[in-house]
């Protein structure tokens, strides 16, 4: 019953935040994996994304819930890059790390989204509108409508981004012959 509700759900209801966490958690976090390429600054951004959609959810009208939702994760990234900007940061000593305390191995959290580490590295060089784009499409599985509302562009320019970044990995990815 709830499948079939959720349905519906993002058109005419008010999700909770719990809903909210338990559906698109690990979405949002394959997504900021594939846009930072860091598995601590992704966990840090879907945390920041969770917190941003606690405090917007008051505010939320229904309507197309998941345009809303990846509009706030891209913000929360954009957001994170122009404060990494202003205040770059230096890594902690070798050996410090150790007793920051247990968390999950990257392999435990990536088992279901693992890409290579080549198609992975090729997409941290791609520009950030079109690894969006790819990632918000290949990884994430969105519409290019929805695509284009979250990033708050026209369906055209999402077509031609998806397009263009799939480009760019082919050539990267493809060994010269």
């Amino acid at each position: 019953m709830f499948s079939q509700l959720w349905g519906s759900m993002t058109e005419e209801f008010k999700p909770t935040w719990e809903d909210v966490a338990q559906r698109y958690g690990r979405k949002i976090y394959n997504f900021a994996y594939r846009l930072t390429g860091n598995p601590d600054d992704a966990a840090d951004l879907v945390q920041e994304v969770l917190l941003r959609v606690r405090r917007g959810l008051s505010s939320y009208e229904p309507g197309s819930f998941d345009g809303w939702l990846w509009r706030i994760t891209r913000n929360a990234f954009l957001d994170g890059v122009r404060k990494k900007q202003r205040r770059p940061e230096s890594a902690l000593p070798e050996g410090d790390h150790i007793m920051l305390g247990a968390s999950p191995s990257p392999d435990e959290v990536l088992a279901s989204v693992r890409l290579s580490d080549d198609v992975q590295s090729a997409l941290l060089k791609l520009p950030y509108e079109f690894r969006e784009a790819v990632v918000l499409c290949d990884v994430v599985g969105l519409t290019y409508d929805e695509i284009a509302q979250a990033a708050d562009v026209p369906v055209g320019t999402v077509r031609s981004r998806i397009h263009r970044g799939r480009k760019m990995l082919r050539e990267m990815l493809t060994w010269p012959v």
